[in-house]
């Protein structure tokens, strides 16, 4: 069944300027309406990876919802557990400084309850033969209990991400589940109670390994920006992973990308290190785009052996 992703579906509303951008001011520019939302984008950049993941999720029983659906088939993405529902979708309303990073937001997150009645009626058929799971960490917390009963049933490697570290911090016993938990530098002081903002990569590495192993998360992934990531295991593994130079157009979805790349790597076999080198190649390719998801790429690129059908 390949990847088993689980997470919301958002309309993301993006502004840029076309000059120069003033805070509080009046601004022209463009404005851009592209389906969004963390787990949403992942699902996608797995897909272009040409791997086949699978898509347990809602959207609105409107056309925008039945758009939504259209387009992850469209890439190849199984969406046999994507339920329409009345006010299914969230939404991000994002303005973009001339940079290419978010400079205002506010979202609406959706109430993905109805997930609950769909993993107890099919959570058996969804996981028994999923390669791994990746989630968000922050979702409703019974939605994330059943995933872990299943995962545990079937021995499945769970993989998390995180849109309300605020949330995931209450969660810590779920962190101690994941095969790997990624976040980025921010969230990282927030899980830990710290601020990490003026360490290096070299500084927040030995930092890393230290925390995980007194929190007990068997393996974890900070990303730092232009800095690269770096990461961390219980057992004293560690290191960085350098970041890559590129023209930054937009700055949405490259936390996203970088999260699929690692799951990616981690699923089909792949070393802390090499997983996240491929988590550093999607984001620096999703970043050069106006888009939210990366590119396509085969397997071969990044020297997975993955047997996939159509």
């Amino acid at each position: 069944m390949g990847i088993v992703v689980l997470g919301a579906v958002f309309v993301d509303i993006k502004g840029y300027p076309t000059s120069t951008y003033i805070p509080g001011g009046r601004n022209v520019g463009r404005v851009e309406q592209v389906p969004g939302g963390v787990s949403r984008n992942v699902v996608e950049d797995i897909a272009n990876v040409e791997l086949r993941p699978t898509f347990v999720s809602l959207v609105d029983d409107t056309g925008l919802g039945a758009d939504a659906v259209r387009q992850l088939k469209n890439h190849k993405v199984n969406t046999d557990y994507v339920l329409p529902t009345p006010d299914g979708m969230g939404t991000w309303l994002a303005v973009f400084d001339n940079q290419g990073d978010v400079c205002a937001a506010i979202s609406k997150r959706p109430d993905l309850r109805p997930l609950i009645a769909l993993l107890d009626e099919k959570g058996d058929e969804i996981f028994r033969d999923a390669d791994s799971i990746a989630l968000e960490i922050d979702m409703d917390k019974e939605i994330v209990k059943r995933v872990f009963q299943y995962a545990k049933k079937y021995g499945k490697d769970v993989y998390a991400v995180v849109s309300n570290m605020s949330i995931a911090v209450e969660r810590r016993d779920f962190l101690q589940q994941t095969s790997c938990f990624v976040c980025n530098q921010q969230e990282m002081g927030i899980l830990f109670s710290d601020d990490y903002s003026e360490k290096t990569p070299e500084e927040l590495k030995e930092i890393l390994a230290l925390k995980i192993r007194s929190a007990r998360i068997p393996r974890m992934i900070v990303t730092m920006g232009s800095q690269g990531a770096v990461y961390a295991d219980c057992t004293g593994e560690r290191g960085v992973c350098p970041g890559r130079k590129v023209d930054v157009k937009d700055t949405t979805g490259a936390g996203d990308a970088f999260f699929a790349g690692a799951t990616i790597g981690l699923t089909y076999g792949k070393t802390l290190a090499e997983s996240c080198e491929i988590g550093t190649r999607l984001a620096a390719s999703t970043i050069c785009t106006s888009g939210n998801v990366c590119p396509r790429f085969l397997p071969e690129e990044f020297g997975l052996n993955v047997a996939v059908t159509d």
